[in-house]
């Protein structure tokens, strides 16, 4: 009598070490795909906060601005020279204002230089405003974010 049952052992001894081998590379390329889709996340979650926290700056730049144009007009003139505010605990808003006169003694009552002379009559009366935002609070940006706005106003 012959024993055929070794033969069936011996064959599925070895097809068991190739299913072994075959679920550890399975294993191996899902982790890997895995890896770079996790990476990825992390990353597209990084851009989107900071995107977001940019397009802020740049609107509130340009109200910060009109802002400071409202304070212009509420005011004598050369006497609203800018100031610095926080605006929701995240955005530090500086602005700062300097005035373009062709007659110096318009801003006789302001000493130091937040007036500049021009020349021309038609370069007269308008004011430079410089806006900077920032925001510095590195729990929610990733790294420190500034943002510069001048603007050149006719009063």
């Amino acid at each position: 009598m012959q024993r055929k049952n070794s033969i069936l052992k011996h064959t599925h001894s070895s097809r068991s070490g190739m299913a072994l081998i075959m679920a550890i590379a399975v294993i191996v390329i899902i982790s890997t795909i895995l890896a770079l889709s996790l990476s990825l996340t992390a990353t597209t979650s990084k851009k989107t906060t900071d995107l977001y926290l940019y397009e802020q700056t740049v609107l509130l730049s340009k109200s910060a601005t009109e802002y400071a144009l409202l304070k212009i007009s509420q005011s004598n003139p050369c006497t609203y020279t800018g100031g610095s505010f926080v605006k929701d605990t995240i955005y530090n808003v500086n602005i700062a204002v300097s005035y373009v006169y062709d007659d110096p003694t318009i801003c006789s009552a302001v000493s130091g230089p937040s007036y500049t002379t021009v020349t021309t009559p038609e370069q007269s009366g308008s004011a430079l405003i410089n806006v900077t935002i920032s925001v510095t609070d590195s729990s929610i940006a990733s790294e420190p974010l500034s943002y510069f706005r001048r603007t050149l106003q006719k009063l």
